[in-house]
């Protein structure tokens, strides 16, 4: 088996990591840099929320602008201008404000299991916060700590909240799935998030161009001198319908396209991406067999897909989705709670 240089590694490694600052992006960035600007006038701090469906890129975004901030301008090491913190599944606000001083390396998990160590963990929290001199707190997976809880714990939660902004002047962007428009309804935040941006998918019925522009972007991102041919109507028709314009499984396939095309010592041509989909088809029918062997399901019959990049224009079949994940903390049947997408 051909294997990959580290040159090759390094350049799949560096077009994982790029970004295409499409107009959604710049708007966003542009957002962040404002509510930073603006804590440095106003008492009430400005607040974002930043929402989008699973795969859209919300991660990579937010990472990403932390990258710009910090090699674009001068700071200490001992200064944290960007702080992100991700909410851990099923855990509550205090442990929230754990993880958010953890992420300061000012709070050790061995001083947390001192027996009859006790703090106030959120005047911890602000001190630590303009110690640290954040400018901007971005709380990310925010619809893990407002999922199943009533509207007097999501009320707490927003007045905790609202209080670290206000104390350590730090505005705050609150980054979930759809779901975490929740916390817009509580009279604490309903005013404070003046902001507020949703990440849609790609969508070839709405904005072909959009897409296509995308995906060109992409293509000059790879490390060719030449960048390959993928804007084209067949090229950008398969592509769409292999990812359904979810741009996680774009950089997927892209990816694994790259990479043959890289161990081939070839530019990135059609034949990559068609081997790409059948290898990535095949690792996702195999999780989904192990996923229900797990559950005690019985065996099912795969779903055969035809791959885009070997049809005709005509053949290829596109889906889009049509309705987003949803939650219904009222649903009669506690399988519904959490719905998934709909194509």
């Amino acid at each position: 088996m051909n294997t990959l240089t580290e040159t090759q590694i390094e350049q799949l490694r560096q077009f994982n990591d790029c970004i295409v600052e499409h107009p959604q992006i710049k708007s966003i960035f542009n957002d962040f840099d404002e509510l930073r600007q603006n804590r440095l006038f106003q008492l009430d701090q400005q607040c974002m929320l930043l929402s989008g469906d699973a795969g859209v890129g919300k991660s990579h975004i937010i990472n990403h602008y932390r990258k710009r901030v910090l090699a674009n301008q001068n700071y200490s090491r001992s200064t944290i201008p960007i702080l992100i913190s991700r909410i851990s599944k099923g855990k509550g606000l205090e442990a929230t404000l754990i993880q958010v001083l953890a992420d300061l390396d000012l709070f050790g998990s061995e001083q947390r299991k001192k027996r009859g160590y006790k703090t106030d963990l959120t005047k911890k929290l602000i001190e630590s916060l303009i110690k640290a001199q954040v400018e901007l707190l971005i709380i990310n997976e925010f619809q893990e700590l407002i999922e199943f809880k009533s509207r007097q714990e999501r009320q707490h939660i927003a007045n905790e909240l609202k209080l670290i902004s206000e104390e350590a002047k730090v505005p705050i962007v609150l980054v979930g799935m759809p779901w975490a428009e929740l916390i817009a309804e509580e009279p604490q935040w309903s005013s404070r998030l003046v902001r507020k941006r949703k990440l849609s998918y790609f969508s070839l019925k709405n904005d072909k161009n959009y897409f296509i522009r995308y995906i060109m972007g992409l293509a000059n991102k790879m490390p060719f001198e030449e960048p390959p041919t993928l804007g084209d109507k067949q090229t950008a028709t398969a592509i769409f319908s292999a990812c359904r314009g979810e741009n996680r499984s774009l950089k997927h396939l892209l990816s694994e396209s790259l990479k043959i095309a890289l161990l081939s010592n070839e530019n990135l041509e059609i034949k990559h991406l068609a081997l790409a989909f059948d290898k990535l088809e095949l690792l996702g029918k195999e999780a989904q067999r192990q996923n229900k062997k797990k559950e005690g399901k019985e065996k099912s019959e795969d779903i055969v897909i035809d791959n885009p990049f070997n049809q005709s224009l005509k053949d290829i079949d596109i889906s889009e989705v049509i309705k987003h994940s949803q939650y219904a903390p009222n649903a009669l049947d506690p399988e519904d709670i959490l719905t998934g997408r709909f194509f």
